[in-house]
């Protein structure tokens, strides 16, 4: 058994929460490969290492001085050295990067020192081989993560070394320079070691017991969700549930390693397992497995007497994709369809959409309503499972929720309704309340 365990900035905040790290690792003699986001916030009022990073740039950029930023980030990661009892000389690293800081540095090298101080401490204080993400994650000149090299690096280090700590969210171009990944980067480094070094487990440590079936500002305690499969997750996400970037899970995804979402601060909780596929006394335990939506769509309503559908729709999303506006959903009638799109997106090209339409479609009529929110209840072959539409539609009637739109995926793991903005969190609650409440 081999397990590959990320912190985020939470996990590794200050000093009290490295000991909290150190126990989940000193737990498991299988957690054999750390990778460490820089230290986040202590509370509310305090600063993540990478925010102040990035304001040190900005002030370099514009010939500032960020002494005083500068001293307050020393401070942070010579407090946590001491508070730990740590050996790491790292004043003498951070004074010799301070004669760095000028405004030639890339922001890139520069943010990325986040990851590498806290990094360097935490590997003392776990007593793991400290590896640099410079010379393990590597990209190609497209800016993409080379696999082919960076694979066999970290599988080579974790060889050579039995324990290894790597930082996350860097790595290094063909030329040599440090490139940081987007932000939350440092979940995508940790699913790269996962699956360089073929884990059975990867496991993302953060500061919430798993995913949770629906917006806890909307819906009071929702219930965590146990088990998912990564197309479940995928499409919560689409729909506007906070969960991990598919970037961060591709990795693993492919190599059929399973994702586990825990709470450092409740080691004890089971968190959310992220796999495959699900077993059949799985499915029947709980057929929706979350509710997600997102606000302020527009529908389309394309009518058009004995219409050719497939060219007439062919037509009409031609029209979408010269403007560059991306068609969410779809719905098809006998003599119309529906095409819904982010109103943002839409934005002052929408009459110029309806105009060309009408052009190209010759239709009888176009209607546009505005203000629309989309509500997803997410599950397993919800179609194959008698009166789940039934219920949903029943219950959102009784509640005074009018539907304007629905639409369900083909893979069945995902019934759609479109309601009006301001019945938004009414249908959420009410979709949570009649099938998981």
């Amino acid at each position: 058994m081999l397990k590959v365990a990320k912190f985020g900035g939470s996990s590794v905040a200050g000093a009290e929460q490295f000991k909290k790290v150190k126990a989940i690792v000193d737990a498991d003699p299988t957690r054999r490969v750390v990778v460490a986001s820089a230290a986040g916030k202590r509370g509310k009022d305090d600063h993540k290492l990478t925010d102040l990073l990035y304001l040190c740039h900005a002030h370099l950029t514009y010939g500032v001085s960020c002494d005083e930023i500068w001293h307050t980030i020393e401070e942070r990661l010579i407090g946590i050295r001491d508070e730990l009892g740590l050996s790491l000389p790292i004043e003498e690293e951070l004074s010799a990067y301070r004669r760095k800081l000028t405004k030639e540095l890339s922001v890139d090298e520069l943010v990325s020192r986040g990851e590498y101080f806290t990094s360097r401490l935490l590997a003392e204080y776990l007593g793991f081989t400290f590896v640099d993400a410079a010379s393990c994650v590597f990209f190609g000149m497209d800016g993409t993560v080379d696999r082919e090299k960076t694979d066999p690096a970290i599988a080579s280090a974790l060889k050579a070394n039995g324990k290894i700590l790597i930082p996350g969210f860097y790595g290094r171009l063909p030329s040599g320079r440090i490139k940081v990944m987007s932000r939350g980067g440092s979940d995508i480094s940790g699913a790269l070691a996962a699956a360089a070094v073929d884990a059975d487990v990867y496991e993302n440590w953060t500061d919430v017991s798993g995913i949770l079936m629906a917006d806890p500002r909307i819906v009071s305690e929702p219930k965590p969700i146990a088990h998912i499969t990564f197309g479940e997750l995928r499409e919560l996400a689409f729909m506007g549930a906070s969960v991990l970037h598919e970037e961060s899970i591709q990795p693993v995804k492919d190599k059929g390693i399973p994702l586990n979402i825990r709470n450092t601060n409740r080691p004890e909780d089971p968190g959310t397992m992220i796999v495959e596929s699900i077993t059949e006394e799985e499915q029947n335990e709980r057929f929706i497995t979350g509710i997600a939506g997102r606000k302020n769509f527009s529908i389309l309503t394309v009518i058009k007497h004995n219409m050719k559908l497939s060219s007439t729709l062919r037509s009409a999303l031609e029209v979408f994709d010269r403007y560059n506006v991306p068609v969410e959903h779809i719905t098809l009638g006998l003599d119309s369809f529906a095409l819904v799109a982010s109103t943002a997106a839409l934005g002052d090209a929408v009459y110029d959409v309806i105009a060309d339409i009408r052009k190209s479609c010759r239709p009888d009529n176009v209607e546009l309503q505005e203000g629309i929110s989309l509500v997803a209840a997410v599950g397993r072959k919800m179609s194959s499972r008698p009166g789940v539409s039934g219920r949903l539609f029943a219950a959102l009637g009784e509640h005074g929720v009018n539907i304007r739109t629905i639409a369900q995926g083909a893979d069945e793991l995902a019934i759609i309704v479109g309601v009006a903005n301001e019945n938004f969190e009414t249908a959420i609650r009410v979709m949570y309340d009649g099938f998981a409440g």
